[in-house]
C-alpha cells in the first residue's frame, strides 16, 4: 500500500483534450512566424481585380506538407489571428482587416482549407513521402482550393462574372506550380531527416 495520497500527486503535464506539447507549439510558431517573413519581400498587383503574388502561398504549403493538419492549420490561424488584431503582415504590409474589406477575402480564408487538406492527405502517404504525390497533393491544396476560394471571394466583391472571376488565376499559375515544386522538394527533405513529424 502506497504511503502517498493520490490527492498529493503532482498534476499532469497535458494541456486540456488537445494534449498540446511546448514541442508542437513551437513548431506552429515557427510557422506562422514564415509565412510573415515570407511576406517581407512585398507583393505584385497584377490584373484588375488586386489580388497580389505573394510568396506567403508557399508557407502555406509548406505549413500543411511538413506539419499535418493540426500543426500546419494552427500555424495559419496563428498569423491570420494576428494580422486581424492589426499587425501588418500580409505582403504588402497590409493587416487582415484591411483584405477581408477587400476582394483578396476569398484566397485569404482559402489558406485555412488548403493547409488542413494539404496536411491530411500528407499523413496519408507517410511515413515514405513520394515526390509524384506530394507535387499532387500540394497542387490540389495549394493551387485548387486556394483558387476555388478566391474566384467566389471575387464573385462575392466584384462585379466581374464567373469566366472573368475563373482566368483571373491565370497570371498567378505560373509562380504557383513553382512553389508547389519548391514546397514538395522541402517536405520530401524534412520527412526524410525528421520520420514522425507528422503524427497519424
Amino acid at each position: 500500500m502506497s504511503g502517498i495520497d493520490s490527492s498529493t500527486r503532482p498534476p499532469s503535464r497535458k494541456v486540456g483534450r488537445m494534449n498540446v506539447s511546448a514541442r508542437d507549439m513551437a513548431q506552429i510558431a515557427v510557422f506562422a512566424a514564415l509565412i510573415a517573413a515570407l511576406g517581407l519581400p512585398g507583393s505584385i498587383t497584377v490584373g484588375f481585380s488586386g489580388v497580389p503574388i505573394t510568396l506567403q502561398t508557399l508557407g502555406i504549403i509548406l505549413a500543411g506538407a511538413v506539419l499535418g493538419p493540426r500543426k500546419g492549420t494552427a500555424a495559419v490561424l496563428v498569423f491570420l489571428a494576428l494580422t486581424m488584431i492589426g499587425l501588418p503582415l500580409l505582403a504588402g504590409g497590409r493587416t487582415g482587416l484591411a483584405a477581408m474589406a477587400g476582394p483578396t477575402v476569398g484566397y485569404l480564408i482559402g489558406w485555412i482549407p488548403a493547409a488542413l487538406i494539404i496536411g491530411w492527405l500528407t499523413a496519408r502517404i507517410l511515413p515514405k513521402y513520394s515526390i509524384v504525390l506530394g507535387l499532387l497533393i500540394n497542387a490540389v491544396g495549394g493551387i485548387l482550393v486556394i483558387y476555388i476560394f478566391g474566384t467566389i471571394g471575387l464573385l462575392l466583391r466584384t462585379d466581374v462574372g464567373l469566366w472573368a472571376a475563373i482566368t483571373t488565376n491565370g497570371p498567378f499559375l505560373p509562380g504557383d506550380i513553382a512553389k508547389v515544386v519548391v514546397a514538395t522538394v522541402v517536405a520530401k527533405s524534412v520527412h526524410r531527416a525528421y520520420p514522425g513529424l507528422i503524427k497519424a
